[in-house]
């Protein structure tokens, strides 16, 4: 059973913003994945007109904008993340008029749209790359990182590549090896070149131009490399299933020249007033290292990294040590969380295993909407998706493939979104996906809960508009309570509002004191009842609530009843 919603208010996305160039601040951005979310054409692959089509429903969430993964020209080795040309739609998707009305539509349903863009690296399609790699001299010479052999032949250094081996590659044209932090069909630019930064900032200027609101900035510890080419020192620490494990990426990540960049790009969307950027820090350990690029005054406005992402169990322990280990590396950055994304298992698995419970995916979507900060959520979240189960033969992960079994690869995150239980392939298509679904998301289906009032899609869109009416949850500060395992129990406060968040986050009902420094009445919950809660809370296993200290104006149940 769940508690009522104080939803008496129905503030628009903007009214809460500080002023309007600082709208993302606290925002929630919905991220979409093309290639799975709606196939238009029934040729098994998403597009720009099948999003377009499901605007309204990504609009009815509740959340303040999208994040689109690219859909540029490529060759897709790597799904869009090796870009052939920075400025065209690649056909599978559809066309820049395809785009440009993307942009109209989500505009007219007041979301905001960030797109992927990609500066670390291309395609070895790109026109830039077939001219640098055919000859050592010219203008493209030095857009890529090239360099000579050791005297054996071998690779200039030992940097290996994300995905697996080596970080090079031989050009015989050349007769030098090029680098690539991910896979040989992605060689690394070489950001240190004027030119290339001005060919990357007018990219960046085409899409803006275009009518984006932001940029999410893909791999950005990549951009630069060391020049000296240093060999990278062993790692002795942390798991090991890949040759990049075994080093620490000292001079191919994380360079201290990425921030001069960051500088640039940023004065650059400063001309445009209210656009924003965020960083991908694929680190998820470092939050000095993330602050260090969102500092939200001369570099990016904010910046994610994996500490969510990567760690495999929630823990009252997990959330506080993220929460402080950004407010101790930085007093002034604006932090961003993810609890899943393209890149790694969902984390309804990763966190509750094969049996993980939807009151745990309840609580895990409640969870991320109440911590300070922008929030990212990623499709299909909502509904409660465990990881697909892809088998082997039907991996397209270059990833997934070079590394199995030890990995599974992030096709398992990848597949399609379900929106009809009963049609062909969940409503996604018409044709056979190009990922398969799994069975099991079919009763998790879109038209499945909408139906439901109890659903984590009902529920989902519930708290998005209860966030919504309180600003605490939006732009409050953050402060932990003491309370026993498995409890987490923080404040969000601004203003004179305070808001009490309390998750059971273990599998078991628990028992938890209130603060009785006030009167606290139930605003939302999960398995409790009534308006007004005692100062001895009852949380049933991966129960949830949040509760303030003055009256609610209006309280109304999932079914309506007052």
């Amino acid at each position: 059973m769940l508690a009522s919603f104080d939803v008496s208010r129905d503030m628009s996305r903007n009214d809460l913003a500080v002023n309007e160039t600082d709208w993302w601040r606290g925002a929630v951005l919905y991220q979409i994945y093309p290639r799975s979310f709606l196939d238009s054409n029934g040729d098994g692959v998403g597009d720009l007109d099948g999003i377009i089509e499901k605007l309204p429903y990504v609009a009815e969430l509740g959340v303040d904008g999208i994040w689109i993964s690219p859909f540029f020209t490529s060759p897709m080795r790597d799904y869009g993340y090796d870009i052939a040309d920075f400025r065209g739609v690649d056909p599978i998707f559809g066309t820049l008029d395809d785009f440009d009305a993307l942009i109209r539509r989500a505009h007219e349903l007041e979301l905001k749209v960030i797109i992927d863009q990609v500066y670390s690296h291309t395609s070895d399609q790109h026109p830039w790359f077939m001219q640098s790699r055919s000859t050592a001299t010219g203008k493209y010479t030095d857009w890529y990182v090239w360099a000579a052999p050791r005297a054996d032949g071998s690779p200039p250094n030992n940097w290996q590549s994300v995905f697996s081996g080596p970080a090079w590659t031989w050009n015989t044209a050349r007769q030098q090896y090029y680098l690539h932090n991910f896979l040989p069909e992605q060689p690394d630019l070489n950001l240190h070149c004027p030119e290339v930064q001005n060919a990357i900032i007018e990219v960046m200027r085409f899409w803006l131009d275009r009518g984006v609101d932001g940029v999410r900035l893909d791999a950005v510890p990549f951009y630069m490399h060391d020049p000296q080419l240093r060999d990278n020192p062993d790692c002795s620490e942390g798991t090991k299933t890949k040759p990049v494990h075994y080093q620490q990426q000292e001079y191919n990540f994380g360079r201290p020249e990425t921030e001069i960049l960051l500088k640039r790009i940023r004065s650059v969307l400063d001309e445009y007033g209210d656009r924003f950027s965020v960083a991908e820090v694929g680190d998820g350990q470092s939050f000095e290292l993330t602050c260090r690029y969102a500092d939200g005054c001369e570099h990016l406005h904010t910046a994610y990294n994996f500490f969510f992402l990567e760690s495999s169990a929630l823990s009252p322990a997990l959330v506080k040590e993220a929460v402080r280990g950004w407010k101790a590396a930085s007093k002034y950055a604006w932090p961003t969380w993810a609890f899943s994304n393209h890149d790694r298992p969902r984390v309804l698995t990763r966190w509750g295993g094969i049996s993980g419970t939807q009151e745990l995916a309840q609580l895990l979507n409640v969870l991320l909407l109440s911590l300070y900060g922008t929030v990212f959520i990623y499709q299909g979240e909502e509904l409660g998706l465990n990881q697909a189960d892809v088998p082997y033969s039907k991996l397209r992960d270059p990833e997934a493939i070079a590394n199995w079994p030890i990995t599974c690869g992030r096709d398992g995150t990848r597949t399609p979104m379900p929106w009809n239980r009963d049609a062909m392939h969940c409503g996604f298509s018409s044709a056979e996906p190009w990922l398969p679904l799994d069975a099991r998301h079919a009763n998790l289906a879109v038209d499945e809960q909408a139906r439901d009032p109890s659903s984590k899609l009902s529920v989902t869109r519930r708290f998005l508009r209860f966030r919504r009416n309180h600003p605490a949850l939006i732009q409050g500060e953050i402060e932990f309570l003491d309370a026993p395992d498995p409890v987490l129990a923080f404040m969000r406060t601004h203003q004179r509002a305070h808001m009490l968040c309390v998750f059971n986050v273990g599998p078991e009902s628990v028992s938890w004191d209130l603060p009785r420094s006030g009167v606290w009445e139930l605003l939302a919950g999960s398995s409790v009842r009534g308006r007004a809660i005692s100062q001895k809370a009852i949380l049933a296993p991966h129960g949830w609530l949040v509760a303030q200290r003055r009256a609610a104006e209006c309280f109304q149940s999932p079914t309506g009843d007052q």
